[in-house]
């Protein structure tokens, strides 16, 4: 069966945030993940070529799918496949709205990306298969994308058993009060006042009291901590570029400054390039030295600690911070530096 595999810029090796605007392209046989698909689905199934976009294209243009879902057809496609886009929103977007055209033209058609990606519901009826998060998984989700697409090549029902994400069930409630007149009583509400009313209560979110002021700075010890992923230069102790499990430490005693080439950030949330042409533009240890030299502060704690905030569950980064409360209060630190991304 004749397959067409869509990638984003970076995947097909055409440049990364530089090339995000390139339109809707063709490329003849397999690029980057393609590769491994081709050779998983055998030769039953043939990868007859590739459909490129860069991301910011595809996801700001409406008529970027429709121009890809063309190119598949005149190339003969009896099924379309996009990803894996892992976490990417951009990529996800892309990936669903292409997958759901497809399906809506009667071409089948299946997407893979992490059930978390933003781009998930403009798939509509096509199946998404879950993914990993990021690309370091990538060959078990290309493995399981791949055992989806011989099922959908053979007319085959794709179920969560086969990785289908499932879209999270949403139960009905009658009210007695039509949505127009809700929200004029919620309107008048806000204007009498009452900051609280809504009908969308965002929870989950604590409220911190914040410790009392330093009044003698200089005499106390200052710790810097991040959730920026800085770490030494290829990441030897492979923390997550997204939804960290762990935090790590790194010594700076007897150390000025983090020198470019030494350190880098491996978050996947921003782009990292200004980061890590200084890595103290988010781990400020110059400054902090400077300010030890002057006694505007005692002393700087002998280590940094270090996570990723990127994609971070709420409740992983509350036990973080309890831990590192707990590491920074029993070394005798009484303040510190937290910068984020």
């Amino acid at each position: 069966m004749r397959v067409l595999h869509y990638v984003n810029q970076f995947y097909a090796g055409l440049g990364g945030e530089d090339s995000a605007g390139i339109g809707p392209r063709m490329l003849e046989g397999t690029v980057g993940p393609g590769r491994l698909l081709a050779q998983l689905l055998g030769a039953e199934h043939e990868i007859v070529a590739t459909l490129v976009c860069g991301d910011d294209h595809a996801a700001s243009n409406a008529t970027a799918a429709q121009e890809l879902l063309e190119m598949a057809r005149d190339a003969g496609a009896e099924v379309l496949v996009a990803g894996p886009a892992f976490g990417s929103g951009r990529y996800g977007l892309a990936c669903a709205r292409l997958v759901a055209a497809a399906q809506s033209a009667g071409l089948p058609a299946l997407a893979s990306m992490h059930p978390d990606n933003p781009g998930i519901s403009d798939a509509g009826e096509a199946p998404v298969i879950a993914s990993g998060a990021t690309a370091r998984e990538m060959r078990p989700s290309v493995q399981r994308l791949a055992a989806a697409v011989v099922k959908v090549a053979a007319g085959e029902e794709l179920t969560p058993a086969d990785g289908k994400v499932t879209p999270a069930a949403r139960i009905g409630q009658l009210v007695t009060q039509r949505s127009a007149a809700r929200a004029v009583e919620l309107v008048l509400r806000r204007l009498g006042g009452d900051r609280e009313a809504t009908e969308v209560p965002v929870g989950g979110f604590g409220v911190v009291e914040p410790a009392a002021p330093i009044d003698k700075a200089a005499s106390v010890t200052v710790a810097l901590v991040t959730e920026g992923a800085v770490v030494p230069a290829g990441n030897p102790d492979r923390l997550e570029s997204a939804r960290a499990t762990r935090w790590l430490r790194y010594p700076i005693d007897g150390v000025d400054s983090l020198a470019s080439g030494e350190w880098e950030s491996v978050a996947g949330g921003f782009a990292t390039t200004a980061a890590n042409a200084d890595p103290n533009r988010l781990v400020p240890l110059d400054a902090a030295r400077t300010l030890e030299r002057e006694g505007t502060i005692g002393r700087l704690h002998e280590e940094f600690l270090v996570t990723v905030g990127n994609g971070t569950p709420v409740a992983t980064a509350r036990r973080f911070g309890v831990e590192w409360a707990a590491e920074l209060r029993k070394a005798g630190v009484q303040a510190a530096i937290l910068t984020a991304t």
